[in-house]
């Protein structure tokens, strides 16, 4: 396995399970991009230097705290949407990968006119 990514271990009577953060931060997107009022992902903060990366996983020990970085559609409520957010992103991460998430955390770095 590629030793600069995170990964969640779950060992099981048969072997061990690893999930990627790469995995875990897709789930997050996805479920981030099915909110309404939500326009788009963008990149966090460093931009390109950070790979572009719109969602973000910080794992430790089973727990995860995860960041998201997203445009909102203009006249949509900012703070109901980003709540939406945090719900979807915090269900289908525990959902899919059996992870404790201990926050979500949404960045709304614009609005979109479109």
């Amino acid at each position: 396995m590629n030793e600069n990514k995170e990964y969640v271990t779950h060992p099981e009577e048969m072997g061990t399970i690893h999930i990627s953060e790469d995995v875990l931060a897709a789930i997050a997107a996805s479920a981030a991009r099915e909110i309404d009022g939500v326009a788009g992902l963008m990149s966090g903060p460093g931009g390109k230097k950070s790979g572009g990366r719109s969602v973000r996983i910080s794992i430790t020990d089973e727990h995860a705290v995860v960041d998201v970085y997203l445009m909102v559609r203009y006249g949509q409520p900012i703070p109901e949407v980003a709540e939406k957010v945090q719900n979807a992103v915090y269900s289908a991460v525990e959902a899919m990968a059996g992870l404790d998430v201990r926050e979500v955390n949404v960045h709304v770095g614009g609005v979109s006119f479109e």
